[in-house]
């Protein structure tokens, strides 16, 4: 699945990104509301991981869903 189908059905998205990111609010991903980059740096600032190993979760993520 690509990003902007994740994007389009994000209220769908929103309860499989908390089984991923448990330590992410439902305050976050509603502001998150789809956004890639968004979602990239609540991961980096909740679990205080580099860029690049954001990018692979939610890569992976995003082939899983």
């Amino acid at each position: 699945m690509n990003w902007d189908q994740i994007k389009g059905k994000w209220m769908q998205f929103k309860g499989k990104a908390k089984e991923q990111w448990g330590d992410l609010t439902d305050d976050d991903l509603d502001r998150i509301d789809g956004n890639r980059d968004q979602l990239l740096g609540r991961i980096q600032e909740r679990y205080g991981i580099a860029k690049e190993a954001a990018e692979r979760q939610v890569d992976e993520w995003c082939r899983r869903v």
